[in-house]
């Protein structure tokens, strides 16, 4: 769940408190997430600007300043359909034009910056062409049930967006925002079904070299 600054939601509403309160423990990383922490912080990917890592099988997001360190991490709501690529002309169409095979959140690295959406809505652009944003849950249909998905123990029903990766309120204000909203930062989103190294082929680079050492 959201550990915002190492801390839990009821910390980091209420300050006053922290003297009493233990802090949240730190979420798991998967074996993904870690290798490409790793990565980024051996080689400096990031090029010195926050960055944020998108754990869509496990359907969490981490959040890092620019000199790697660790600041917050939360469940996101990601899109419908597992794939890692966006349907070509996707970015130009009409909510209503999508179909459901194309409501993908795209894997892969990208140079991420705030800007305006529909209805004068600032978020985080992740990838404009094809119109993936990361920004907190939107009012939209109540039905949908976004909100009791996000907070659910379970990763199965974190699937519900277009294609946008929806974050809590607190991490978006507290943590990225503040964050990416100067520079802009990076985003990678890890893969459904491709290897990480076909998506992030620096990769095979660092485990040539990592093999070399220990040979």
């Amino acid at each position: 769940m959201l550990a915002l600054f190492g801390a839990s939601p009821a910390l980091a509403a209420a300050p006053e408190a922290a003297a009493s309160e233990k802090p949240a423990p730190e979420t798991p990383r998967s074996p993904d997430a870690r290798r490409v922490i790793d990565w980024i912080a051996a080689t400096g990917d990031n090029h010195g600007l926050p960055y944020a890592i998108v754990d869509k099988q496990a359907a969490h997001v981490f959040l890092f300043d620019a000199r790697g360190k660790a600041l917050a991490d939360a469940p996101v709501l990601i899109g419908i359909a597992p794939g890692d690529d966006a349907t070509p002309g996707v970015g130009k169409k009409s909510l209503a034009e999508i179909g459901p095979a194309e409501k993908t959140t795209p894997a892969g690295r990208f140079l991420a910056k705030f800007g305006l959406a529909a209805g004068k809505q600032r978020v985080l652009w992740v990838d404009y062409a094809t119109s993936v944003a990361m920004h907190t849950i939107p009012k939209g249909n109540p039905k949908e049930k976004r909100r009791e998905r996000m907070l659910s123990p379970t990763i199965d029903d974190n699937r519900i967006t277009f294609g946008c990766i929806n974050v809590p309120i607190a991490f978006y204000n507290r943590g990225l925002r503040p964050q990416f909203l100067k520079k802009g930062g990076y985003v990678y989103v890890l893969p459904d079904t491709k290897s990480l190294e076909a998506v992030f082929p620096p990769l095979h680079v660092q485990s040539y070299r990592k093999a070399d050492a220990s040979s």
